[in-house]
């Protein structure tokens, strides 16, 4: 309201002053608006259970990738509890056309509820096949079976992420705790929380260590797959 009593001289200068900061909120805006998005399907493992925001599988990765960086935006698709019938439920509104890539990263609590192989292995065919047919590149992740259920099951179980790897052409990231499950027994303690089953802030760390070639992998291919497009 003051702006019209401000001497001309002045009046120009804020006019300069508002252009710049006019182009530079659009150079920013085209920026943002250039930049990849990935979605993370998950459950708690990708949600950050346990943790404060900052800390999160999701956040620690997108900070590992400005370190390098590469300015994606990573949109946290984890849910607690969550299993790949779930996953394969809310896949549809989980989607819009901004998602270029998406990492799928489901099967613990399937296995933790010991859910047969085949049921587990429908659901991920399933929500592979849906993201194949919206063109989005996908990078799987796999987790490590316990042996409750006997070595039968864990075997079919683990076997599930390479076979349907195998079966679509997609990127593989065998076992998100594998970072974790190959320290030491002795120092396990220390990257998980009072649970004993979710990372705490220093155990994701590990896990974005080894995630993070394989989350590269797939967004160069998301870039390779825009660029064809234009």
């Amino acid at each position: 309201m003051l702006y019209g009593f401000i001497p001309l001289r002045y009046n120009k200068l804020i006019g300069m002053i508002l252009a710049l900061f006019y182009v530079a909120a659009g150079a920013s805006s085209s920026q943002q608006s250039d930049s990849l998005t990935i979605l993370i399907m998950g459950d708690s493992l990708v949600q950050g259970f346990g943790l404060a925001q900052n800390d999160g599988l999701v956040n620690q990765l997108e900070i590992a990738l400005l370190d390098k960086g590469i300015n994606v935006d990573l949109i946290n698709g984890g849910v607690s509890g969550d299993t790949t019938a779930g996953g394969l439920a809310r896949l549809e509104w989980s989607l819009n056309d901004d998602i270029d890539g998406v990492v799928v990263s489901l099967g613990a609590n399937d296995m933790l509820r010991g859910v047969p192989t085949k049921h587990t292995k429908d659901n991920l065919s399933q929500i592979i096949q849906k993201l194949k047919d919206r063109d989005l590149p996908v990078l799987l992740v796999g987790i490590r079976s316990i042996e409750n259920y006997g070595k039968e099951y864990k075997l079919k179980f683990e076997s599930i992420y390479a076979e349907l790897t195998k079966e679509f052409g997609l990127i593989l990231y065998p076992d998100l705790l594998s970072p974790i499950l190959n320290q030491d027994n002795l120092q396990l303690e220390k990257y998980y929380q009072a649970d004993k089953l979710h990372p705490n802030a220093d155990g994701v760390l590990l896990i974005v260590d080894g995630l993070i070639p394989f989350l590269i992998e797939l967004i160069e291919l998301t870039k390779k797959k825009i660029d064809k497009l234009e």
